[in-house]
């Protein structure tokens, strides 16, 4: 068992992409740089947030360099290591240990779906053989939902499996069930879905949150304040941040790179196998009004103004062509084949 915990906001980069649909190696970086600019505790790349699964194994391999090479040792970096079996896992976990990763996070298989005991256990173990880093548990029902009598087992059995980010519903009646267990390898459990339930988690006992990365700054300064004890800070921030998740439930997957794009911290929101109408002009509109209230709460000393108004780009999908779309340097992209609306 490594002598380090984790505690706060490790919050996820999102894969930007360019006009030719290839990832955006550069704004990849300045993602990196965002988080860690606007106070994260921790990175997590690639998970569903991420648009993992819209990635060739080449450019996850690769981006897990990128990755940690920019973070540069300022924030601990959870790379992804989630393979459609145990040892397509294994793969990349063995890189993740390569290039430096301070831990890793595996969801279960997520095509062909494992719903045994031992298959879940061979497959964790498999990834705990090719590292010596703690490992997250991730329980999301992409993969399989995991009781929490499996989890148990996973903790006790797993040499390095220390954490757990649960996201299934109930995620707080689970939480308090895997703490009420009393796992002396348990270090920690961590939260998703974007920070929805972090006001209902944080009281059970939870180490932190892994939410979408385009306003960590709120998200460090709502957990700052659930620290601090500070609960009606806490609560007005959760006030200002819940428009925003509503719209992402709305617009799945469209808003994490359409507010870094008018943050001004990549050029453009395009996600693969998204469809070309995930915001119309009303989501455009609604996201101006929830922008111009989280605005004073952004602390990135990056900021620059947001981009506001009506004139907004045309969502552009791989291969669209619509009447009247912007430069594709700029134009507004997302959707559920890009990654989960929830950060999950």
């Amino acid at each position: 068992m490594s002598d380090r915990s984790y505690r706060g906001i490790f919050t996820i980069p999102a894969t930007p992409f360019d006009e030719d649909w290839q990832v955006d190696w550069e704004g990849l970086r300045n993602i990196v740089d965002f988080c860690i600019g606007c106070g994260a505790h921790g990175l997590v790349w690639p998970v569903n947030a991420s648009g993992f699964t819209t990635l060739s194994d080449e450019e996850r391999l690769k981006g897990m360099e990128v990755v940690v090479e920019q973070a540069a040792g300022r924030a601990p970096v959870v790379l992804g290591v989630a393979g459609v079996s145990a040892e397509h896992a294994a793969m990349f976990a063995r890189r993740a240990q390569e290039v430096g990763a301070d831990a890793v996070i595996a969801m279960a298989p997520y095509v062909h779906k494992i719903t045994d005991p031992g298959g879940l256990l061979a497959y964790y173990h498999a990834i705990d053989q090719v590292v010596d880093l703690p490992i997250f548990i991730q329980n999301h029902s992409v993969g399989t939902d995991m009781s929490v009598a499996i989890l148990e087992r996973l903790v006790r059995e797993v040499e390095h499996c220390e954490y757990i980010k649960e996201e299934t519903l109930p995620v707080t009646h689970k939480i308090t069930a895997l703490m009420e267990l009393g796992l002396p390898k348990l270090k920690g459990i961590f939260g998703g879905a974007g920070g929805r339930y972090m006001l209902l988690e944080y009281p059970r006992g939870v180490a932190g949150q892994m939410p979408g990365c385009h306003v960590t700054d709120v998200m460090v300064r709502f957990w700052n304040a659930l620290e601090a004890g500070d609960w009606p800070e806490a609560k007005r921030l959760y006030g200002l941040l819940s428009p925003l998740y509503a719209i992402e439930t709305q617009c799945r997957g469209a808003i994490y790179k359409e507010v870094l794009r008018r943050r001004g911290v990549i050029k453009s929101a395009r996600s693969r196998n998204a469809p070309p109408d995930q915001m119309d002009e009303h989501d455009h509109r609604a996201l101006d009004d929830i922008l111009r209230d989280l605005e004073p709460e952004f602390t990135w000393p990056g900021s620059r103004p947001l981009q506001y108004g009506v004139d907004h780009p045309v969502p552009l999908s791989r291969g669209a062509t619509l009447s009247g779309a912007s430069s594709p340097s700029t134009s507004a992209g997302g959707g559920a084949g890009g990654a989960d609306a929830f950060d999950r």
